[in-house]
């Protein structure tokens, strides 16, 4: 039996060959850059959640602006889950994105720069800052071959600004004449006037310091609105612990809506922005 399967497995393999090579002459490769798309678009702005054909069907019809964003993974106190940055873009770059109309987003960049040496909290991943800007530079450069004219670096943890602002920098330089416009929107981790807007619109005084934990209550509502666990809402509850800084996070309905609110004001900020930028461009 050991024999005959030794001395089979070369012909088996040589059938297979052939056939596959018979088949691949019948059916070429279609080519999916003028492949008809056979089903509805989806409505989304997240690239990796649409097929080839939507990218290419959305950069066709005028949907050329993309958005790059980075968060991290840390340590964000007893009840954040350590990926708080990217909960919360996860959030806002869908907002932003469907607020500007013509843009999609690139996969979140989820580890932010650092010593990996010194990442010695448990949950805590970091980038050199040469390896955080060459995955931003090669990821600006790809959807630039692609077709994308408008490409802006947001973050979200403030680790990542000073990386961000040199690649945008840097490809702008580069790109002059090209068409592109690159930057880097610092107004959109303008937490100061997040805190301002919390308490003169919503009237909510905060002082994220009170409780000497890495976490906030317009943190918390934004996260929120993408999903309560990762907030650790219900354990909070149970263990009578759902305030931040003395805020209480129930009713539950009422932190919902002032996250939507908040998720707005920074809506409404970072596009202008963004318009900003572009219209400040030579191309």
């Amino acid at each position: 039996m050991k024999t005959f399967f030794r001395a089979s497995v070369p012909v088996m393999l040589s059938y297979v060959l052939v056939i596959t090579q018979v088949g691949a002459q019948e059916s070429p490769a279609k080519d999916m850059m003028t492949f008809a798309r056979p089903i509805e678009a989806l409505d989304n702005v997240w690239i990796e959640e649409l097929t080839m054909l939507e990218v290419r069907d959305a950069l066709k019809e005028g949907k050329t602006t993309a958005l790059i964003l980075t968060g991290g993974i840390e340590e964000n106190g007893p009840y954040l889950t350590t990926g708080k940055h990217n909960h919360v873009l996860a959030v806002m770059g869908d907002a932003i994105a469907r607020r500007l109309g013509n843009a999609l987003v690139a996969p979140i960049v989820t580890i932010e720069p650092g010593n990996p040496e010194r990442a010695g909290t448990p949950g805590g991943i970091r980038l050199s800052q040469e390896t955080f800007q060459a995955v931003l530079r090669d990821m600006a450069t790809s959807l630039k071959t692609q077709g994308f004219k408008d490409i802006f670096l947001i973050g979200d943890s403030g680790g990542n600004q000073r990386g961000m602002a040199a690649v945008a920098e840097e490809l702008s330089k580069a790109w002059v004449g090209q068409g592109i416009v690159i930057a880097h929107i610092p107004e959109y981790y303008n937490y100061d006037d997040v805190v301002e807007y919390q308490k003169d619109v919503l009237g909510i005084d905060e002082d994220p310091r009170l409780e000497g934990l890495h976490d906030d209550y317009y943190i918390t509502s934004i996260i929120m609105n993408d999903n309560p666990q990762h907030v650790r809402l219900q354990q909070r509850i149970a263990a009578d612990k759902a305030s931040i800084n003395s805020i209480n996070l129930l009713p539950v309905d009422k932190t919902l809506e002032h996250g939507r609110r908040l998720i707005e004001f920074r809506t409404d900020v970072t596009v202008a922005a963004i318009l900003a930028a572009i219209a400040a461009s030579d191309r």
